[in-house]
């Protein structure tokens, strides 16, 4: 009992303490130190901005060329179907047409996968672009805490 309560209280003031001790840049004399960072900071989100609007912007052309891509495949799926029903009654050449008719549908399919996995890769890079602006903002956001703290100090002489 007695040492649930002491890993309690350590916990407790643990837990305390973290907030004034997770402060990075503390004094006036930080501030230099403080504003490189911001600046850098500040730089990455106008970077991840640029490149989540370019992401963004691009996504359409890819659902477009995948939609495409879909309607293509199908239509080589049922122009397949016709030809292998043509040849299973048909003579020697209907088979040659049913199997290029194959071998083009297949290819189309591979298509319209491959253009529906960029489709997910771009989706995937938007996410993680945006959960890395998250970041920078909230890094921002803790670094202009920081800067008001130090103000709050005063000028020290």
């Amino acid at each position: 009992m007695k040492f649930s309560i002491k890993l309690f209280a350590s916990a407790a003031l643990l837990f305390l303490g973290t907030a004034t001790y997770a402060q990075k840049y503390k004094t006036t004399a930080d501030t230099g130190k403080l504003n490189v960072e911001y600046a850098k900071v500040q730089n990455d989100i106008a970077d991840l901005t640029v490149k989540l609007d370019a992401a963004k912007a691009e996504l359409p052309d890819y659902q477009t060329k995948a939609g495409n891509a879909d309607a293509t495949a199908q239509t080589a799926a049922t122009t397949n179907s016709n030809d292998a029903a043509k040849a299973t009654s048909g003579n020697l050449q209907d088979s040659k047409d049913a199997k290029k008719s194959a071998d083009d549908a297949y290819d189309k399919a591979k298509d319209s996968r491959s253009a529906n996995k960029n489709v997910g890769k771009q989706n995937e890079k938007i996410r993680k672009l945006t959960d890395q602006l998250k970041v920078k903002r909230q890094r921002l956001k803790d670094l202009d805490i920081m800067r008001n703290a130090i103000l709050a100090q005063g000028p020290t002489n």
